[in-house]
Parts: C-alpha cells; structure tokens; sequence
C-alpha cells in the first residue's frame, strides 16, 4: 500500500463526535511522550499532518485522519504522564475506553512503548482494555535509534516479560532513521482487507 493522500477529519471527546466513515480504522496508543503523532507522520509521510508538542501530554482529544481516502487513523491522547494534570487524566481513560468499545470498524491497536522503558500497568491495561473488546493488537517499540544493538535485545526481552507477549508480536520504529514504517504500513494493509 502507498500513502498518497493523508489528511485530518475532525477531534472528538465523545462517540457522538466521532466520524462515521465506511473505512477500516486504525488508532495509535500510549503514554503521552512514546511517539505517536511523530509516527503518525512518518507512517503517512506528511511531517505536519498531526501536531507534535515540545511537551508531553499535546493530544487531548482524540483525532483522526483520512489516509487515501480509503482507511481512517486516529490518534488518542497520550496517558500516564505526571505533569498531565490530574483532571485531565481522569477524562483520558475513559475517553479511551469509550473509543475502543464504539468503533466497529476499528481494525487493530498500535500500542506504542518507548523502547528504553519497561512497559507498566497503563499498558497492560491497554491491551487487556483492547483485547476484551476483540481488538487485535501490534507493539510498536519506539525511539529505536537511541539504543545500540545490545541495548535493544536487552529492552526487548524486558518488553516481552513484562507484557507477556510474544516477539512476533513487537515491531521497531524509528522516526529518525524510518525504521519499522515498511511494517506499519504492511500490518495497516494486511488488516484492511
């Protein structure tokens, strides 16, 4: 699949809001910081497409975007950083988990993790809160560049512990080097059809 056209919908808080598209969905997740807006732009090639902030917890709502006018992406708010204030993060999750349980077309869950942290309960309670709505789910590991070989298997092997996944199940990105966007891209066109 090639990205030629990638563009935004709306943001929306509510099930209400939502836009209701004929396309298969794919949503970005995880804790404000991992990455997701960076890898949104990468993955459909358009650098100013979704807003990155200097400082975690930018995405407040959540967003979506048209990509080839033929699938939908959306972009939840980043969870699980202290500096959120705490109103803020009492909205998220519930947003989140009224997303996941209202959108039929909804295809897989890219669940992002920073690769030099071990994942905890915020993303164990991602893929449980995915799953249980019969959601597939991809591990994404970010910032890949950061680590040298040896530093990488040893995060890995940390990930797949603490998640309790399989390595099949973990995928690298880099938004620096493009690492991990040919996967991405497959998995997006493998779960369309």
């Amino acid at each position: 699949m090639k990205i030629n056209k990638a563009e935004f919908i709306k943001s929306a808080v509510k099930p209400e809001q939502y836009p209701q598209l004929p396309y298969p969905e794919f949503a970005f997740a995880g804790r404000s910081n991992v990455g997701k807006s960076s890898l949104i732009n990468m993955v459909t090639g358009n650098s100013r497409l979704v807003k990155v902030g200097s400082k975690p917890g930018v995405t407040k709502t959540i967003n979506f975007f048209s990509i080839n006018d033929t699938l939908c992406i959306a972009d939840l708010p980043g969870y699980g950083y202290a500096r959120v204030p705490i109103e803020l993060k009492k909205q998220f999750y519930p947003m989140i988990k009224l997303y996941f349980s209202n959108r039929d077309r909804l295809k897989l869950v890219f669940l992002l993790v920073d690769i030099r942290r071990v994942p905890g309960d915020f993303e164990k309670e991602m893929i449980s809160l995915v799953t249980g709505n019969n959601i597939p789910v991809a591990i994404i590991a970010t910032k890949c560049d950061k680590l040298s070989k040896n530093q990488r298997a040893q995060s890995t092997k940390k990930i797949l512990e603490s998640l309790g996944i399989p390595g099949e199940s973990l995928f690298y990105s880099s938004v620096k080097s493009g690492e991990g966007k040919k996967d991405i891209v497959n998995l997006i066109s493998e779960y369309s059809r």
